[in-house]
């Protein structure tokens, strides 16, 4: 921690505010300096078994950490259908919002909350990690590679995780009044984000949910997949869901090469992620093998992608308060077409899967 650092108050205290709030003491540009829960009790408890630093603020309302003048960014691992109302207030607040995924509900109410981001000039960017690994850069080299990878084809990618009866009861994520969007929003929102990573983030033409979803009784979604067309021949899948074994794959094919992951969202171990890239392959001669062998690739990191989404984030905080920079627009444009897109599966599912074309 340096006398620059960003000054973090967490609102909510959900399972994953533990992973960033970790995060935020790795940091070397971030405090962590509050949490606030609707419980005063609550929120001492969690800063006590967070490791949290003993200046901390313990608040036992969100309105009352929003009113610190020391806070300079505001962590919100809240409900989806809770964020307008208070990323909104955050704005207002003139604190720096990074926000658990996905952003919005709605792409409407997502351009309200980046509208309110943007009044205020304040930055946003959402908690979608494997972002900032550097392995994910790593593999960018490769697919932007026009001898060994050439034109992008084809992305398949995949994110599932198997859940309980009791999750599929009581957890927010499948309670249409917390998370609506359920598993579409919760793993979908990855599959389709490393879709248009793969893409450069052109958006595709058309995006067509595949047949088969799986919705409970509230009709909030546990299990979806979804084709993208774009005008140019590009098509991709994703499949999501809450019911399957843990997976998390990409696959992206081009014309020459063909990129493999198995951990894309969380790596297998935190210090290091690996993946696999295969150049212009072919068989051997008696068709027994492939010449050449693809190759693996291991990437190995000091801080984990947690940190390094924290460390960036705080970095654009820092270039606005110190250098009177402005917000960084890269992250919040990315995560709108995120919102797209999932928005277009939502709506061709509701349709009765027919194909849902993608207005920018």
């Amino acid at each position: 921690m340096t006398h620059t650092s960003i000054r973090f108050g967490i609102i909510g205290c959900a399972d994953i505010a533990l992973k960033v709030s970790r995060a935020i003491l790795l940091a070397p540009n971030a405090t962590l300096s509050a949490v606030a829960s609707r419980s005063l009790h609550k929120a001492a408890d969690f800063a006590k078994s967070n490791g949290f630093p003993p200046e901390a603020k313990i608040y036992g309302s969100y309105e009352s950490l929003l009113d610190d003048p020391d806070i300079d960014a505001v962590y919100m691992p809240l409900p989806t259908t809770l964020h307008l109302k208070w990323a909104v207030l955050i704005a207002q607040k003139k604190k720096h919002l990074l926000t658990e995924k996905p952003v919005a509900l709605n792409v409407a109410e997502f351009d309200e909350i980046v509208r309110a981001c943007e009044e205020n000039g304040v930055q946003i960017m959402d908690g979608t990690m494997w972002m900032h690994h550097p392995g994910t850069h790593k593999m960018k080299e490769f697919l932007q590679d026009k001898q060994r990878f050439d034109q992008l084809k084809t992305v398949n990618s995949c994110f599932t995780f198997f859940t309980d009866p009791d999750f599929l009861k009581n957890d927010i994520r499948v309670k249409p009044d917390l998370d609506a969007l359920g598993a579409l929003g919760d793993a979908g929102w990855y599959g389709i984000r490393s879709i248009l990573w793969a893409a450069d983030y052109e958006l595709p033409k058309t995006v067509t949910a595949l047949q088969g979803a799986v919705l409970n009784e509230a009709g909030v979604i546990l299990d979806c997949g979804a084709s993208l067309q774009w005008e140019d021949g590009k098509k991709a899948t994703f499949h999501c869901s809450f019911l399957t074994s843990l997976t998390m794959n990409i696959t992206a094919i081009g014309t020459h090469g063909t990129l493999h992951l198995t951990d894309f969202v969380i790596p297998y171990q935190e210090q290091e992620a690996s993946y696999t890239a295969s150049a212009k392959p072919g068989f051997n001669e008696l068709v027994t093998g492939w010449e050449p062998l693809p190759s693996e690739h291991t990437v190995t990191v000091d801080l984990p992608q947690e940190v390094c989404m924290v460390r960036e984030f705080a970095t654009l905080v820092q270039n606005i308060k110190k250098k009177g920079a402005k917000p960084d627009m890269k992250w919040p444009t990315i995560s709108r077409k995120t919102q797209l897109v999932l928005d277009a599966v939502k709506a061709s599912i509701e349709k009765g899967f027919e194909p849902v074309e993608i207005v920018n």
